[in-house]
């Protein structure tokens, strides 16, 4: 088989190789550079690590009020939005006798 032949046989499938390298070279020349999509968005990425760190600090403080209440995190919440609030506020008016 001679080369031309086989480059005949797969033209489509080079075609799209050099339209999706072509397609590729062009995105990254007009893409703006990785150190000024930082500059831009730095604040946001530093107030969504202050509140990331402030919800680990006070996750000890929300455990322990979740406790007192002798139901899991969330259960009461999840109770109401599934259309049991009234199942919820008899099992806390037993709770509370």
């Amino acid at each position: 088989m001679d080369i031309s032949e086989k480059l005949l046989q797969y033209r489509y499938h080079i075609t799209i190789a050099i339209v999706v390298s072509l397609s590729f070279s062009l995105l990254l020349y007009a893409a703006p550079h990785f150190l000024a999509i930082l500059a831009y968005f730095w604040p946001l990425f530093a107030s969504t690590t202050v509140f990331l760190v402030a919800i680990i600090a006070f996750g000890g403080v929300s455990k322990l009020s979740t406790e007192d209440h002798g139901e899991k995190a969330g259960e009461g919440l999840l109770n109401y939005v599934a259309g049991r609030a009234e199942q919820t506020q008899e099992a806390q008016t037993l709770l509370n006798e």
